[in-house]
């Protein structure tokens, strides 16, 4: 692996596994207070999986388990070598409980065929497993083999150990009382990989990391991250449309890669794959936890959320902050999303307010007497501060609509107008007008808009500046009424908060941008125009057609202030965060040819409506 390349895995994982990160205001020295062991623990059907557990040496009482499941790595192996920072956070770790961490079926250590998301079975029999099923045995052999555990166990994890957190809600054993799913991805038509069905082609790289199969238990990397021999991302994937010349890249043996390419609809194979479906009848204690900006994951938490709230009686509750991929799990002083900053010590409150309180209540106090936590703790993006609701998404709110007018207004009711752009495949809008390359892009959450407003082919529409608070919560509904000279297209509509012209720096500002008429993307998504009816079921449009597209803006919590503008941008490349549509119908994009991308003109017409839910003052 050449060196540039093992340095961003390197890095990658450290992020995930964000326990051996850095943690400000702890020298806490795991060794003198814990033992280490690694063991194999058989599964139902004879696999072994490998599992760290680091237990107190202070043996004078009995303490609860508290497990990470994740494929990307239990490290450091052998003997001696331990992590710097063990648990959900220094709090729990400090506090004394046993950790553990194992990896999954296939991954590293443990033995197996890994299955990228393996798919649920429902009544297993004899030696079916599946993830539900690998962490009931787990579980069970702990509780059974752990000298001086109290019986009780929770799970936690960020991001890919998220979603093994909210598989452990099913099926899940006895002895679980507490799990808090972080970033967890649900399903991967609309999480991570996908956002309605458009490709996320900045996680293509990441493909290296799901698709390789490993020959037997290992401690290094049998993986490779593709180089790109540039540092301009964009103008390497345009150069590389359409994705079937990526092939060079990853071959068959890319398991992950071929699914992709073979499935390009949300058919069985992605469906049995999504967990949320599969959250019935919930018995543990759950607190989900996400970031308002985290540009991978945000789907999921809010929908693991709804469906165990529809379902199950059980203790269900929700924080989301003003963090990006995972920024709860650690502590820089300063908060900030790109060149937005909000609070100090956001993520240390959080980790002793609520994380740490959560656990404790249920794994140490067996979830007896009360417990101070909010239903819903959200943070206010607009306000800078924390906002606790009875429910999410809150009663008090009163719907309001807006239409896409003339003259770039947002109006309040709908006009007969209609505005053209030209899309073209050779020049796509970008998503964050830099020149970089990044592994997994997040920054560009609450990147500056201004470049895209100035283009010609990005609709704008905007409020007058607003002379009192406006506050927006939960999902955002965008109603298009659309056409185009084409038989396919990309429709991408994004939310911002436009500053005043008075609004000053802050230190994390890029140096070439200014906060004074700043453009700060609040909430952002993509719809493959293909899939507006079906997800199963992709159709053309009929050329120069009126049509409905409706999209759906995950949940916010954001005041726009008196002084700012609430801005709407409306367009059809948003590149290369996705892929680009051939803009004339393939049943493939990912076996497009280069022939079939053509330039083309939208319509958008002015009874087009966004809708929110505003708070009642």
């Amino acid at each position: 692996m050449k060196l540039h390349q093992r340095s961003l895995l390197y890095t990658f994982l450290l992020f995930v596994v964000f326990q051996v990160a850095a943690q400000s205001g702890s020298d806490y020295n795991v060794k003198d207070h814990y033992t280490k062991t690694e063991v194999d623990i058989p599964m139902r059907d004879g696999t072994k999986l490998h599992t760290t557990i680091y237990s107190p040496k202070d043996t004078s009482k009995k303490y609860p388990i508290i497990m990470q499941r994740t494929p990307y790595s239990s490290r450091p192996y052998g003997e001696g070598q331990m992590r710097s920072l063990i648990g959900p956070n220094q709090y729990l770790m400090q506090q004394g409980n046993i950790i553990v961490y194992q990896d999954v079926r296939g991954r590293w250590m443990s033995e197996g065929k890994y299955d990228n998301m393996r798919a649920y079975i429902p009544n297993k029999k004899g030696e079916q497993f599946d993830e539900a099923s690998d962490t009931y045995d787990t579980i069970d052999w702990l509780v059974k083999n752990v000298d001086n555990n109290n019986g009780n166990v929770g799970m936690w994890g960020i991001s890919y150990p998220g979603f093994y957190s909210v598989y452990s809600l099913v099926d899940s054993h006895k002895a679980l009382k507490a799990v808090s799913p972080q970033a967890g991805i649900s399903d991967f038509f609309f999480d991570d990989f996908h956002h309605n069905g458009a490709y996320l082609l900045s996680y293509w790289r990441a493909t290296a990391l799901f698709g390789y199969q490993k020959d037997a238990p290992t401690t290094e990397s049998w993986y490779e991250l593709p180089g790109l021999g540039t540092q301009d991302q964009y103008q390497f994937f345009l150069d590389h449309t359409p994705l079937s010349s990526l092939d060079e890249y990853y071959k068959e043996d890319n398991e992950f890669w071929q699914q992709l390419k073979d499935h390009p609809n949300y058919d069985e194979f992605w469906e049995s794959r999504g967990i949320i479906q599969h959250l019935d009848d919930v018995k543990p204690a759950v607190m989900i936890v996400g970031g308002l900006f985290d540009a991978e994951d945000l789907y999921g938490p809010f929908n693991e959320y709804k469906k165990i709230e529809e379902t199950s009686n059980t203790y269900n509750i929700l924080v989301y902050g003003p963090w990006s991929h995972g920024d709860w799990a650690r502590e820089g002083g300063r908060q900030s999303v790109g060149n937005v900053y909000f609070e100090d010590s956001l993520s240390t409150r959080y980790q002793q307010d609520y994380e740490t309180k959560f656990f404790n209540h249920f794994l140490k106090q067996n979830g007896k007497g009360s417990l101070d936590l909010a239903e819903a703790h959200i943070y206010d993006t607009g306000k800078r501060e924390w906002t606790d609701y009875e429910q999410w998404p809150p009663k008090n709110t009163v719907a309001k609509t807006f239409y896409l007018g003339d003259d770039q207004e947002l109006t309040t009711a709908a006009t007969d107008t209609k505005q053209e752009f030209v899309s073209d495949p050779e020049k796509p809008v970008s998503y964050n007008n830099e020149i970089k390359t990044v592994f997994t892009p997040r920054e560009y959450m609450t990147g500056d808009q201004r470049f895209a407003a100035r283009r010609p082919d990005v609709l704008v529409y905007e409020t007058e500046v607003l002379d009192e608070d406006l506050s927006v919560v939960g999902e955002i509904e965008a109603m298009l009424k659309v056409a185009t000279t084409g038989t396919a297209a990309d429709w991408v509509v994004k939310v911002i908060d436009v500053y005043p012209p008075d609004a000053e720096n802050y230190p994390e500002t890029m140096d070439h941008l200014k906060m004074s008429n700043y453009h700060m993307m609040v909430r952002s998504e993509v719809m493959r125009g293909r899939f507006r009816n079906d997800f199963s079921k992709p159709e053309p449009f009929e050329p120069n057609t009126k049509t409905d597209v409706n999209l759906t803006l995950q949940g916010v919590n954001h005041t726009f202030k008196k002084g700012h503008k609430m801005q709407i941008q409306i367009q059809s490349t948003w590149f290369p965060l996705i892929d680009l549509n051939p803009q004339n119908y393939v049943d493939n994009i990912f076996k497009a040819e280069k022939e079939d991308f053509q330039k083309q003109t939208h319509t958008v017409f002015g009874d087009s409506a966004i809708k929110f839910s505003v708070l009642k003052k």
